[in-house]
């Protein structure tokens, strides 16, 4: 094979988000203002840059206006700001309010905006270029290259053309080498980069294992007299159980288009819990089943997200570069927002590698990235609220939120927590039971109008996939599906995946075997985090595969 094309670049970014382009941005303003050249360059597996993001989202502006003090003067797509807040408590038929005056400051949305995350990450791109950045949408980063000395060089973009074997079809590209004096990865919540560094650079050992939710999104056009614009509501309850974590949000924004979601934490139990399903439940709920009978479905997505909070960010930087976003995790659990701690701490870490390119090094160690990205507004965001999570996980929604509430209240107050700082025992993927210990649960048949099978769901996700390239769902050990999953957790593959990827199917003999369907994943990211056996590692596929979300 003949040796790859390789460019030299000051600093490549992997991943489009929030994160990826305001630390190309930071990194930018921060050259010309010292009157030097840089070239970065931002890598961005989706097809476009927005395509592959997914968020709530009520966005916090804080961390805009620090990249950009004049964002509005620019036309960020910051439109529609948010103008009441509501709390609730679902019941399978009844809804109780829980009084905002006794909920903590940090639950108002005041000053927040309802808006597509995906959006405003189409418009930093526009400023991004503006720049002189240079975005490569399209083009997966597949490898870290590593020197001999242990040090990250930049990263290997992976081949485009391979059939399903590993062939080279017609029109084959190798990946090629991008090679940098720093690379930062933002890839969002668990990437597949992010995953190889944290391991072979140690950077959990001193932090708790990180935590997550599924969250499941549509987006949803309905009737006039029920929409109202900038109105955001929380919800938690039904129809998960007390020992279940999650919620859901219901988010109006403009033009009669309400946002409607469900996240379940992933460190649920029963084996048989779907999701997918439990979002759809969620539907059929009389307060939003008057919020949405005789609307219309417009778009379906889904992507993990971090949960574990302070407790759970890693170190930061590594021998040649560093995690951004929420590829180290900065979601502020209670408030269910990240992207403004995402984008803080692209700035910060920008500011250090300034100073460190400016200074003529390169791939090297930022000393104390951590302790400086994490001070500040992160702190002051993450730090208060690092007993929300380990709260609810231990004593059930309800126990959980009030011992949160009141720990929340204190801390506000008395700038203390009554429980120091409380930890994550286990990793979201050792917290299932055996199947033959959990109930099952029987789900109600879609009816096509407020509720809806996978398969409709993934066609409105846009999903571009070439059947014909590698499986970029791995398995360590193909037997382990059948082998030890079936019969110890009834597979749950098939049910915690939003997107229908996995099933368990028999032969005319009855005997089962476990397929994977690729292309109809959604890169969410939720096997490589669930599954009991830690058997499945989600890879980036072809560049340009997976979803293309507009609005989400």
């Amino acid at each position: 094979m003949a040796d790859r094309e390789s460019m030299q670049v000051d600093v490549v970014i992997v991943g489009a988000g929030p994160a990826g382009l305001s630390a190309a941005i930071r990194l930018k303003q921060n050259a010309r203002k010292a009157g030097q050249d840089l070239s970065v360059i931002v890598l961005e597996k989706a097809a476009e840059i927005g395509g592959h993001i997914l968020s709530g989202a009520v966005i916090d502006p804080i961390g805009l206006a620090e990249l950009f003090p004049d964002w509005r003067e620019r036309g960020a797509p910051l439109n529609t700001p948010v103008t009441s807040d509501r709390f609730r408590y679902f019941t399978k038929s009844r809804a109780f309010d829980f009084p905002m005056a006794l909920l903590p400051p940090l639950f108002s949305n005041e000053g927040c905006y309802i808006a597509s995350l995906g959006d405003l990450c189409r418009w930093l791109g526009d400023e991004a270029a503006a720049l002189g950045i240079d975005i490569f949408p399209g083009f997966a980063a597949a490898d870290l290259l590593v020197d001999r000395n242990g040090a990250v060089t930049g990263v290997v973009t992976g081949d485009i053309g391979r059939g399903r074997n590993g062939e080279e079809k017609p029109g084959f590209a190798q990946g090629m080498e991008l090679q940098a004096r720093y690379t930062l990865i933002a890839e969002g919540a668990r990437g597949s980069l992010a995953k190889k560094a944290i391991a072979r650079f140690g950077l959990d050992r001193g932090s708790d294992p990180q935590k997550y939710g599924l969250g499941i999104k549509e987006i949803w056009q309905v009737a006039p007299d029920r929409h109202r614009e900038g109105h955001v509501e929380h919800v938690l309850g039904w129809p998960l159980d007390d020992e279940t974590g999650g919620g859901g949000f219901v988010y109006h924004m403009s033009d009669d288009r309400v946002i409607v979601g469900h996240v379940t934490h992933l460190n649920y139990a029963n084996p048989h819990l779907s999701p997918f399903d439990e979002f759809q439940r969620l539907k059929t709920h009389p307060e939003m089943r008057k919020l949405l009978e005789g609307g219309q479905r417009l778009a379906f997505g889904a992507r993990a997200m971090t949960s574990g909070g302070w407790q759970s960010v890693p170190e930061l930087a590594f021998p040649g570069g560093a995690l951004i976003g929420c590829s180290a995790g900065f979601m502020n659990l209670p408030r269910i927002k990240g992207s403004h701690t995402a984008i803080l701490s692209a700035i910060g870490m920008a500011d250090l590698l300034s100073d460190a390119l400016g200074a003529g090094r390169g791939n090297d160690l930022i000393e104390g990235a951590r302790e400086k990205v994490l001070s500040g507004a992160i702190r002051n965001e993450l730090h208060p609220v690092r007993n929300a999570k380990p709260l609810l996980g231990r004593f059930g929604t309800l126990t959980g939120t009030l011992l949160s509430g009141f720990d929340l209240w204190t801390q506000s107050l008395l700038k203390i927590s009554p429980f120091g700082t409380l930890h994550h025992k286990h990793a979201d993927s050792e917290t299932l039971v055996p199947a033959a210990n959990a109930h099952q649960i029987l789900y109600p048949k879609p009816d096509g109008k407020l509720t809806f099978d996978r398969t409709s769901s993934v066609y409105l996700a846009n999903i571009g996939h070439d059947e014909d390239q590698p499986v970029h769902l791995k398995l360590a050990d193909p037997s382990v599906p059948i082998r030890s999953n079936l019969p110890l957790y009834d597979e749950p593959a098939r049910f915690y995946c939003p997107a229908g990827v996995y099933e368990v199917v028999k032969d005319a003999s009855g005997m089962p075997s476990f397929r994977i369907n690729a292309a109809n994943c959604v890169h969410c990211k939720t096997c490589d985090i669930k599954d009991p056996a830690q058997n499945i590692t989600w890879t980036p596929p072809e560049g340009g595969s997976g979803p293309n979300y507009r609005g989400m």
